[in-house]
């Protein structure tokens, strides 16, 4: 038999019983004259569709909710995999999209559910899979948008998101939908295992057994636990936790709905809950646009100082901004609000203790720290959030409700942990040694800026004055590849500067370096490295790590002008969130860095700066569209106005072709 008779072969006799007709639904829709003399077609024909998946005609005059979410793979209803997903934060979220679809259905209303799936930056560490990462959250906010207008007949909206890309793509979607109430449902975390790593330790398992600190089953075995629950984003604040902890913070989720544990009761409750609030929502007419405002933004930017979390927002907090109408916050905003706001969360991956993100949660969570931030006068609680009520009125409710107490309990009854050590007052943090979170040095190395999470710095190399300081020589790479195998074969040495070149949005998308910083903070001498870089990292990543340095490479920016043994100075002064990163000698010469600008603006760039070979061609106009728009620093986002404005510019500039 040959291979295109196994391929036409029939598995059963079944599939010859075929049917040409079918009598259809029974019953008849609920039109009206009106509705047929001045409705638009799509209106009467999406009825007849609707009774064709088979909802009760008699019930199709009722208002339509959409459920919009990031669900992966296919699971079987004992919860084994049919197909995978990419990553456990969409893996269980349809129980999520269940749930508020029986709610809506039993408050009179007629749920719809539409999917745009997600990647995973976990599994894209170190692979061309990563040049996708940044530019597919543009791409998901716009189809997450087009899926909203294109059911004409919507009054409202949830969005249920868990992770890196995905979360941040559908918060920037329901921003966009100013004139829409909803309501966002973070899909919740990961546990930790009961016995051995987080799933951002276990992502440094093949740099240690290089260097002979993991044995191969050693390696095996803790790589098989790491993700101890199936659904969830990961354990630690990186970016998935801290969006959810944003997402909540601007007022877009309910109270107390950021770090939910996947999978669990009080999971699947928070779904039940905000498929109400939509609807009350709508009762209310309360919209978007009456939620998501300058003061609510500047509440996110707080409430992520106090978490210290991940350097990822800087990017995701802007393009929210931009996509509900509202100015895109700047560096000098950034600035401002971490000098002011102090970090009061001990968590993964910062410490003191690092506690996993499900303790956070049974400690109180958003609603916790900004009780906290109200005291210190650095909140406006006078805006309104998806409860149609004020921050205010949901702090006083939250201050004395019996969830906050009883949640404190299980934690200290199960993991034996005080909430007050995991969320500290103010005066507590700055006891236990909690630094700020942020800072943003700039220097003849990044004239544009540059970010560091100067709270992740380890403390053992910050001076008695609060300030980090370093000079080493530069070890230039231009592809994370190259790095990382340096670092594996001992090339990479204590004192040393790693730079990382020619990897931001137009070389590689900006992709996240996790591979590298996962693994200089878990190698002996890691920590005396520095890491410079146009690129940017995961929210999990730690130590003297710089990123986001503009101008990138390859817009001409002095990063990319740098060759190795070039002597780099490092400073960061963790308590005024002051820094710079400056070039300062070649050989046996040194400089000023005033001096050392001069030097770099008379090189060239380097000749093996290059896009990466296996950039995508999708990725190439994205890079493009949002340098039009104010890069990395304004958020990575399409501003229509300014792509047009350029692009006619072009055109007016362009030569006429000959005649």
């Amino acid at each position: 038999m040959s291979a295109n008779d196994d391929l036409l072969s029939a598995a059963s006799e079944s599939i010859y019983e075929i049917r040409t007709k079918s009598p259809g639904p029974v019953g008849s829709l609920p039109l009206t004259p009106e509705m047929l003399l001045n409705s638009p077609s799509g209106d009467v024909f999406g009825l007849t569709q609707n009774a064709g998946m088979g909802w009760n005609p008699a019930e199709l005059d009722r208002k339509q909710f959409l459920i919009l979410s990031t669900q992966g793979g296919l699971r079987a209803a004992d919860g084994k995999p049919i197909a995978l997903g990419y990553h456990t934060g969409h893996w269980e979220i349809g129980l999520l999209v269940e749930a508020a679809a029986h709610e809506l259905r039993r408050l009179g209303v007629i749920p719809f559910a539409g999917y745009c799936s997600d990647p995973c930056d976990g599994r894209t560490q170190g692979t061309p899979g990563m040049f996708d990462s940044l530019p597919y959250r543009n791409d998901a906010a716009q189809v997450f948008r087009r899926l909203i207008r294109s059911l004409p007949q919507r009054a409202g909206v949830i969005g249920v998101a868990t992770c890196d890309k995905g979360l941040p793509a559908m918060m920037m979607a329901l921003a966009g939908m100013k004139n829409l109430p909803s309501v966002l449902v973070p899909g919740g975390v990961t546990l930790p295992p009961e016995q051995g790593e987080d799933a951002g330790v276990i992502q440094t398992i093949g740099a240690r057994f290089a260097h002979g600190l993991l044995s191969l089953q050693e390696a095996a075995e803790l790589g098989c636990r790491a993700c101890a629950s199936p659904g969830g984003g990961c354990q630690f604040l990186g970016t998935a936790a801290t969006s959810q902890v944003v997402g909540e913070a601007l007022g877009m989720a309910l109270p107390h709905s950021a770090l939910v544990p996947s999978g669990q009761p009080v999971w699947t409750d928070l779904a039940v809950r905000s498929a109400r609030a939509v609807c009350q929502l709508e009762k209310q007419g309360l919209k978007m646009k009456d939620i998501l405002t300058s003061a609510s933004i500047r509440n996110a930017m707080a409430v992520h100082a106090a978490f210290g979390g991940s350097t990822n927002l800087l990017l995701h907090i802007p393009a929210i901004a931009h996509a509900a109408g509202l100015q895109r916050p700047v560096v000098e905003d950034w600035i401002a609000v971490n000098r002011q706001v102090p970090r009061l969360v001990d968590v993964l991956p910062n410490g003191p203790t690092h506690h996993p993100t499900v303790r956070v949660f049974l400690a109180g969570g958003v609603p916790e720290v900004m009780l906290h931030l109200r005291r210190l006068g650095a909140l406006d609680a006078s805006v309104l959030t998806v409860t149609g009520r004020t921050l205010e009125e949901n702090l006083n409710e939250w201050q004395t409700c019996e969830r906050r107490r009883r949640f404190r309990d299980i934690l200290r009854q199960q993991d034996g942990v005080d909430a007050d050590d995991v969320i500290m007052s103010p005066e507590q943090a700055r006891a236990r040694g909690l630094t700020n979170t942020i800072t943003f040095p700039r220097g003849n190395l990044a004239p544009e800026g540059a970010v560091i999470k100067s709270t992740a710095l380890d403390p053992s190399l910050v001076d008695a004055d609060g300030v980090y300081r370093k000079e080493g020589p530069a070890r230039v790479f231009v592809s994370e590849k190259d790095a990382i195998a340096a670092i594996k074969k001992g090339r990479i040495r204590e004192g040393d500067v790693l730079v990382l070149a020619g990897c931001g949005p137009m070389g590689t998308g900006m992709e996240e370096t996790y591979q590298l910083t996962s693994a200089l903070k878990h190698l002996p001498f890691g920590k005396h490295v520095a890491l410079l870089t146009d690129a940017r990292f995961s929210g999990v990543s730690t130590g003297a790590c710089i990123g986001h340095i503009g101008p990138e490479a390859l817009a001409g920016g002095p990063i990319g002008k740098l060759r190795d043994g070039d002597q780099i100075r490092i400073v960061i002064d963790c308590r005024r969130l002051e820094g710079s990163i400056d070039f300062i000698g070649e050989g046996e010469r040194k400089f000023s860095p005033e001096q050392g600008a001069q030097v770099l603006a008379g090189r060239p760039s380097r000749e093996d700066l290059a896009p990466a070979p296996q950039l995508p061609e999708d990725t190439r106009p994205w890079a493009a569209l949002q340098h039009a728009s104010g890069g990395a620093w304004g958020g990575c986002v399409y501003d229509a106005d300014a792509i047009v404005e350029r692009l006619a510019a072009a055109s007016r500039v362009a030569p006429r072709p000959r005649q």
